[in-house]
Formats: C-alpha cells, structure tokens, sequence
C-alpha cells in the first residue's frame, strides 16, 4: 500500500492556487460526502480519466468502486512535502533527476476550476521541449538552460483551458536525438541519463524517454511526449506504456524546439488507450500560428458542430470482421521472442473477428526512403532551429543560430563528454529549402512513405490498418556488446505524417514490446480503436517491479 500512496499524493500536488477545491485524493473514507469543507465523491463519480488513474495506481481489492475520495484544500501543503519526499526517494535510486524536473507549487495549477472540464484536476507530465510559461524549456541542451520566454505552448493552453495539472518536465534525448547519430537516448546534459525501469542497463528508447518513463513508474497518468520518427511510438514501446504519435498537423507545434516541420508532431504517452484518447482530444486543433494544423478542426467538429471526441469513438468491437495487414517484409528484423510475442497477438485478433492479411512485399522504394528522410530532416533542421531559437528572449539565449550552438558545444565539454555533435555539423552544411536536393528529397520520401507505401499497401489488400511489432525489448546501453536494437516500424509512418499508435503486447525476456497500428492521414480514431479493442482483449501491461530497500 505504501507505494500505491506514494503514488497517489503525486496527484494534485501544488495546485491550491488555481482552484478553491484542489487538494489531492486522500484515503477512501466510509461515509459520502458529509465530510465539511472537502468534496467527496465515489470514485466512479470522479472525470473518467481520474477514475481510471485511481484504478491504476489503487492495489486490487483496496479500493471498491463505491469507495469515497475527498478532495480539501488544506490538505495541500501536506500533499506537497510528501510529494518531495517521493522526489528524494527517487533521486536516492538516482531515478527521479534525470525522468523528471518539478514546476514550482504556485505555478502548477490549472486554469479551469470547472469540475466538468475534460481532464479536471488531471497530472500531465511535459517533455522538456514543450514551453510553459512557468518554467525553462531546455531540450536537455546547456545552451537553453535560462530559456525562459514565458509563453504557453499553444497544446499548454489547452491542457490548462480543459483542467489539467501541468507539474514538471521530463528529461530527454538531448536535441531530441539530432545532435548525433551516436547519441544515447535518454541522456542530456541538463538532466543525465534516463534509466528504463525494468532493467537500468537497458535503453529507455528516446528521444521522450523521460515522459515515458514517467508514465510507466506512476510520476503521472499521462505525459506528452513529441516524434519526429520513432520519438514517441519506441520509449513507448520499451517501457511498457502506450504512445500515440498523431497525423502531423493534428496538434500544434508552436512553442515547440523544432527538428522538422514535415514530420513533428507532439502526442501522449499513457497508461491506457482510453487515456491517451482523452488527452488527444484536448490538445489537438488547428493553431494560427502552425500552417499544417489549418485542417484539424474539420476533422474534430462534424457539420452541426458537435466535437467527435476521440474517446467517443473508441469500440471495443472494432477488430470484429476488420482486415488488418501485416507488414511481414519488416519481421526479420526483429527478435525472436518478439516475433513470438507478436504471432501470440495476432491470434488473438482473429478470435476476435479480424482478418489478418499478409503483406509480404515492402513499397517500391522502401529502402531509399531512410536516406531521403535525413536529407529532409538535416535541411529543416538548419531553418527550423534558427527561426526557434530567433524567437527566443537573447538576454537568456545567447546561442542564437545553429551555427552558434555548434560553437557552444565546442567550448562546453560537458555536452560532448559522451558523442559528438556531426548531425549538426552537417545541417549547418546544408544549404535551405529551396535547395534542389532537399526539394527531391522531400518529394521522394513523402511519396514513397504515403501514397505509395502505406496508401498502396492499404488499398491494394484493402485493409482497415497495418501492423508490425513496434520494436523488440531494449537493448543494452553498452555500445561494445552485441544487443543491439532489432526492428523497428516507425519509418513509414514518420516520414508520411500518419497516425501510429504503440499498445502494450506482452514481453521479451522480461522487457516489455508493443504492437504498432497505422492508417492513413487524419485515421487517427480508427488507429486509436482497433488499438484499444486490442488492449481490452489482452491487458498485457505489467507496471515494472518497485526497487526492494
């Protein structure tokens, strides 16, 4: 019981000044709301998102559904001092540090006191490139250890207009893993080295290592972590949680540190699918400011106006009589206890009622696409960066261009003590975007990605999705052995902008592995229900083991 507490007081700390009623979830107590002072409700009266986090982080049995949680505020000062001693119980197994940076108390509140709003009272953990208002947006970079502009992120503005309890950030892959390609996901300098919870010598996956990691401990229900290619869908994958990397253009990107306008994109990590499609709900829609959200709302809002909720269209039935295609041409790659995993998976989707479509044969030119997307991403990169770091107050960014970070790191051995820095080295070499290389390049993968990758694999076996295990379990942080990684679908979605959901599906030697689901642009809510009857036939997450004292 001691940790599922430990847990609890997590919840709400330091949120006394945004609302009148912001004190955590106490103890269940025996009577109904006749408690003064305090608003006590059932557990299953609670916003449907807390009632699911009280399921997760309650032991079985200890906690029944008519079981009474009071919420008063002078029990805020309370949850706080035990909310820092999680902190340091944390920081003494050298965990705490590098997952997560705390918002200060007065700071973390929600702005919408309304008990009925979407995520009332909901922790929302950010990556540690997503701005707020309250605290410093590093990128895991020294160079951005004093950005502090004072702005929302536009997704920010959202997740506080719906309730939500924004209280720290997460640690990442420094750069969102651009710097290098010999980075190690999960460290920065700001924050170190990020550790899988289940086995600390294994990668925790990156480049959101942090807020999956999070996730998976119980710091937070939810996190939001951002992808360019694999960034979300991996950690993920090899934490045991779900990640839900949406059609770019879904959710904003303003007030984001950039990689690539072409295939960023911010989503959430949780433990649930129900949960990740409550919190998608609530920070997507279109943003002036982000041309490639300018479509968002019209796939949110039907012609009376009414919003399709993505939680609302989730169907525990929905793999009943659908043809899901398999992407076999990528299985070798993976490990064989992965492939098991994942056969084990996809009998259950037949007794469920899908059809299960072989795809044998990858697209045209699925083996040029990996070096046209780093052409892509080098040049965007450059223009991308230096409009972000342009928007930035100079007093607390003196690293004004990409070719001045690469300057910095020169002279900062802190940030080279473990890689270099040649990702950069060769975007400041490229040369913008009306270069005929990058213009081919784009042109080239978009189409190879999307219309014919995933469009043609999906209309030519007319199937509703296409599926692939996500990766195989983590591979070890020692670049002198031989575990190294093995699969990986994220590619094609990546590159095309498509939605790509990660659900828990079981294990591979005792580390977790997910199962991806993709579709089509803007499918996001077909993605998100076939992956949720999935979940909700197989429960195959399993929170990784609490350190023996």
């Amino acid at each position: 019981m001691a940790g599922a507490a430990a847990a609890l007081v997590m919840l709400t700390a330091g949120t006394a000044q945004a609302q009148t009623q912001t004190a955590p979830f106490g103890a269940p107590v025996a009577s109904g709301p006749t408690i003064a002072g305090q608003d006590c409700r059932t557990r299953d009266a609670w916003p449907p998102l807390l009632r699911t986090w009280l399921e997760l982080t309650s032991p079985p049995g200890e906690t029944p559904g008519n079981a009474t949680f009071c919420l008063r505020p002078e029990q805020v000062a309370e949850v706080l001092e035990r909310a820092r001693d999680a902190q340091a119980r944390l920081a003494e197994a050298d965990t705490a540090d590098s997952v997560i940076r705390w918002v200060t108390p007065e700071n973390s509140g929600s702005s919408a006191g309304d008990p009925s709003s979407a995520l009332w009272m909901f922790p929302v953990l950010l990556k540690d490139n997503i701005e707020t208002a309250d605290m410093p947006t590093t990128a895991g970079s020294l160079a951005l250890a004093e950005n502090a502009p004072g702005r929302d992120a536009p997704l920010v503005t959202r997740l506080r207009e719906a309730g939500a309890i924004i209280f720290g950030k997460t640690n990442l892959s420094e750069w969102a893993n651009i710097r290098s390609s010999n980075s190690i996901s999960g460290w920065s300098a700001v924050g170190g080295q990020t550790l899988n919870p289940y086995d600390p010598a294994r990668t925790p996956c990156g480049s959101s290592s942090g807020s999956a990691v999070a996730v998976a401990i119980g710091l937070a229900p939810a996190a939001i972590g951002t992808e360019t290619d694999g960034s979300i869908t991996c950690p993920a994958s090899v934490n045991g949680v779900v990640g839900f990397k949406p059609t770019v253009g879904l959710v904003s990107r303003t007030h984001i540190v950039p990689i690539s306008h072409s295939q960023d994109t911010a989503g959430p990590i949780t433990t649930t699918v129900e949960d990740a499609a409550r919190v998608l709900t609530v920070i997507a829609g279109t943003d002036p400011l982000d041309p490639a959200t300018a479509e968002a709302d019209a796939h949110l809002w039907d012609a009376d106006g009414i919003l399709r909720t993505f939680e609302d269209q989730l169907d525990r039935g929905s793999l009943r009589g659908a043809r899901i295609g398999v992407m076999r041409f990528l299985l070798p790659s993976y490990s064989p206890e992965t492939r098991e995993v994942f056969e084990r998976s996809l009998q259950v989707m037949r007794d469920a009622g899908a059809v299960i479509v072989d795809i044998d044969a990858p697209p045209a030119d699925w083996r040029n696409i990996g070096t046209w997307e780093l052409q892509v991403l080098m040049s965007e990169l450059k223009v991308d960066l230096n409009a972000y770091l342009a928007s930035t107050d100079p007093a607390q960014v003196k690293t004004r261009t990409l070719a001045d970070l690469i300057a910095f790191n020169t002279a900062e051995p802190r940030e080279t003590v473990l890689f270099g820095q040649e990702l950069f080295l060769r975007a400041e070499a490229t040369t913008g975007l009306e270069d005929p290389v990058y213009v081919n390049a784009r042109a080239s993968s978009l189409r190879a990605a999307g219309p014919e990758g995933i469009d043609k694999m999906m209309a030519d076996n007319a199937v509703a999705a296409l599926i692939a295990p996500t990766t195989s379990r983590a591979w070890t942080n020692d670049r002198e052995d031989e575990d190294n990684m093995q699969g990986s679908a994220s590619r094609l979605a990546a590159v095309a902008g498509y939605p790509h959901l990660t659900v828990p599906m079981g294990f591979d030697r005792g580390m977790p592995v997910g199962i991806s689901f993709m579709a089509g642009k803007w499918e996001d809510a077909k993605v998100l229900s076939l992956g949720y009857a999935f979940e909700q036939l197989t429960h195959a997450r399993r929170a990784p083991q609490a350190p023996r004292d």
